[in-house]
């Protein structure tokens, strides 16, 4: 691609959201039911291809249970309140009514309660009880400390994550996590992340991850993008980590599953994720707008409560409807935040193609007016697209 010069000492390339690119109709359609968006990752089959993120707000032992029966993987922070509080009811309670301003300060304190392990092994128990695939997430520094506990609980999915999770993590005063020598000895599927270049992407395939999370700072609770001036729009991300996937699955024959991770509010943002060369999303702020989200209508990120530099906000989303109805409808609404994966399956039905992989393979365009040609009505009035 061509470099675009910035000024005299920097040159880069342009990158895309998805509010940049349109998937383009192909010559052939499909019945809905004829198309088949269910997702396999090592030993898992899952009907649809989602991950609930592992935010407080999103996933609770019991949200995991509910999108598991569902026929999605959700992922439990085993660093949040979850972990540190025997009952966190409360504390959602009393997050929903902070002052903006108050917000980051006063769950900075929250956090700052202890892991407790007996917490951490209790919680993946909980969900496995259920008959659901247990996954959860633990960031790089704290892995080697709970990876104990995680196996005590004989977890299913491990999930190593953070705002920018690398193969190389070089440091002079701590003995860092060696990525590939503990993927190696560890007796579980490990998905790692968040990156968004081709380089990155194929340095943590190659340290053995059965997944790799694809989104830096694209979240609607991620002020990385501001705090610290990183991040890839998401279209370009995707497809960077989907063409590291390919050249590692020709030097090796294993096939590495792409995660979009962030920047996906309604079912076409999850529709040009995968035509970018995703093989399931993981979703946040969509599913903290379910009834049976644990913070009922708000969502805040995994660093919002970092306690030297947050990087993420509180963020109200509101309260839609069911679990079931925002991911596989019915849809009481026309902006496309309901019946997200409903949504997927047509998309996919109306461009021809019968599986995910297939619709990989997808035209897309840059469109830059997508949004807005022709939309001036809506645009105005705050209905549909306009909003």
């Amino acid at each position: 691609m061509a470099e675009i010069e910035i000024g005299i000492f920097k040159t880069g390339r342009q990158a895309y959201g998805f509010d940049d690119i349109a998937i383009v109709p192909s010559r052939r359609t499909r019945d809905p039911e004829d198309v088949d968006i269910s997702w396999e990752i090592d030993a898992y089959r899952f009907e649809l291809p989602v991950l609930g993120a592992a935010m407080d707000g999103v996933t609770s032992p019991a949200t995991a249970i509910e999108l598991g029966r569902h026929g999605g993987l959700g992922v439990l922070n085993l660093e949040g309140l979850w972990t540190r509080y025997e009952d966190p009811t409360s504390l959602f309670d009393e997050i929903r009514e902070l002052d903006d301003e108050k917000a980051t300060s006063r769950m900075q304190q929250m956090y700052s309660e202890p892991i407790k392990l007996e917490l951490v092994t209790e919680r993946i128990r909980q969900i496995k009880e259920a008959g659901v695939t247990a996954a959860a997430s633990v960031t790089p520094q704290r892995t080697l400390g709970l990876a104990e506990a995680v196996l005590a609980a004989e977890l299913d999915i491990l999930v190593i994550q953070g705002t920018v999770v690398s193969a190389e993590h070089v440091s002079k005063t701590v003995e860092p996590l060696n990525l590939k020598k503990f993927i190696r000895e560890f007796d579980l599927p490990i998905i790692v992340g968040g990156c968004a270049s081709y380089q990155a992407g194929l340095h943590l395939m190659r340290t053995g991850a059965v997944g790799v999370l694809v989104g830096v700072g694209p979240g609607n609770a991620c002020t990385t993008r501001g705090v610290l001036g990183i991040g890839v729009p998401q279209a370009t991300a995707i497809a960077d980590v989907a063409g590291a996937r390919m050249r590692h699955l020709d030097e090796t024959g294993v096939y590495v599953h792409v995660i979009a991770d962030g920047g996906m509010s309604k079912g076409g943002d999850i529709a040009k994720a995968v035509a970018c060369g995703a093989d399931a999303v993981m979703l946040g702020s969509p599913l903290s707008s379910a009834f049976e989200a644990p913070a009922r209508g708000f969502h805040w990120g995994m660093a919002t409560f970092h306690p030297t530099l947050p990087r993420g906000a509180r963020v109200r989303t509101g309260v839609r409807g069911s679990l079931k109805e925002i991911l596989l409808g019915p849809a009481h609404e026309n902006d496309g935040r309901m019946n997200l994966f409903g949504a997927l399956r047509t998309a996919m039905a109306t461009c021809g193609y019968e599986t995910v992989k297939e619709f990989q393979k997808a035209e897309v365009m840059v469109a830059p007016s997508l949004q807005t040609e022709g939309k001036q009505l809506q645009r105005s009035q705050g209905v549909g697209m306009g909003h």
